[in-house]
């Protein structure tokens, strides 16, 4: 829902604005960073720990694909140097 504003329809005028307004102030603020969150202690925790473990299945994983893949490559490659031993040059 829009704001209303606080002028008549019909006439031709800026709305009313507030000119005595001040910011608020914040003390001592330096613009420091704050001591570690409590989100950052999860993130460490969880990467200490399970990031470990799912990185050690993600390996196998990769190490099985890579394997599966190299047992045509390799035979393709026996083959290929058979077709080339059986022609005569």
């Amino acid at each position: 829902m829009k704001p209303t504003s606080m002028t008549n329809q019909n006439a031709r005028q800026f709305p009313l604005v507030d000119y005595h307004y001040h910011t608020a102030t914040l003390g001592n603020f330096t613009g420091r960073c704050v001591r570690t969150s409590k989100f950052r202690d999860i993130s460490r925790e969880y990467f200490d720990v399970e990031a470990n473990h799912a990185f050690l299945s993600d390996v196998a994983v990769f190490m099985t694909l890579i394997g599966a893949a190299m047992v045509p490559i390799v035979s393709s490659a026996f083959a290929v140097l058979q077709l080339c031993g059986a022609l005569p040059f």
